[in-house]
């Protein structure tokens, strides 16, 4: 298990902000050649992006290409390719053929580069209705996906929705990552990224929300949002300490033959255990995260 608690987007053809950016404590920073990017610059970006990544940094770093049906994302990945690169995102996924395209591509050239098979991590972002109508079948496909990730701005422009500070238009949607990933034993989803960068106390209650709702983590666009979504995905000290006694207390149980106990007045069980453990898990990919 790694950290996925932020995900930095930084725009590549920035000289200035991609050298800071992998100092901002982001647990992944993703150098865009997509949005961010001007058409007239997307070809010279690409190298720009692999320059910064072949130097040392303190974090993953991955590359969101442009659109699978765009003159541009052949070529994105045929120059980003190689031992430098953690992994690619790819935005508005909207089927599992043109999923599997870009494995085929990612193996031939990992094959042709001397990488492992699989090595590079790919995460969809799922941003539009055709996306969320085939997401399910994406997440149970059997490609090189470890996790999806939810892109708000371009969904709500698709479907003509107000995407308002509190986000409780995005409810139906943000479930159905949760289901869909769980449907294909994929980790838990990433969410969208919070466009009101002056807003802390909003993106802290969208962070906390979708945390409860089953995501792991947050895209974000801007370093001041680190901290903020760092803090809300980290497992507090006394959450992990009880989980580490109920492991324990139960362990003990389950050899005197019992697997109900009580726990602090928590009934605890098989399900209660396994989250437990999941805590744990989360907060020691973090800490090896932090350590590095």
């Amino acid at each position: 298990m790694e950290a996925n608690r932020t995900y930095l987007f930084c725009p590549g053809n920035h000289p200035r902000k991609v050298e800071k950016v992998f100092d901002a404590g982001a647990d992944v920073v993703i150098l865009d050649l997509e949005d961010a990017v001007a058409i007239a610059e997307k070809p010279a970006t690409r190298a720009v992006a692999v320059e910064a990544l072949k130097r040392p940094r303190k974090c993953r770093g991955y590359v969101r290409v442009n659109a699978y049906d765009t003159e541009y994302c052949y070529g994105d990945i045929q120059e980003i390719v190689g031992p430098w690169l953690d992994g690619i995102v790819l935005p508005k996924l909207e089927s599992v053929d043109d999923m599997r395209s870009v494995d085929w591509l990612l193996g031939n050239l990992e094959r042709e580069r001397g990488l492992p098979v699989g090595s590079v991590d790919v995460m969809p972002i799922i941003e539009t209705a055709r996306g969320q109508d085939a997401v399910r079948a994406i997440a149970q496909a059997g490609t090189r996906i470890k996790r999806l990730s939810f892109g708000a701005g371009d969904y709500t422009k698709d479907l003509g929705i107000e995407w308002s500070l509190e986000e409780t238009e995005l409810a139906s949607m943000r479930a159905e990552m949760v289901v869909a990933s769980r449907l294909g034993n994929l980790e838990a989803p990433i969410d969208t990224v919070f466009i009101h960068i002056r807003e802390n106390e909003h993106f802290l209650a969208s962070c906390n929300l979708v945390r409860d709702l089953g995501f792991q983590g947050k895209l974000c666009i801007y370093p001041g949002q680190i901290p903020i979504a760092n803090g809300a995905f980290t497992p507090p000290e006394e959450q992990v300490a009880l989980a580490r006694k109920i492991i324990a207390a139960f362990a003990e149980a389950e050899a005197a033959g019992s697997a109900s106990i009580q726990i602090d007045g928590y009934f605890v069980d098989y399900p209660i255990v396994d989250k437990a453990q999941r805590i744990i898990d989360i907060a020691e990919a973090i800490a090896r995260a932090e350590a590095a």
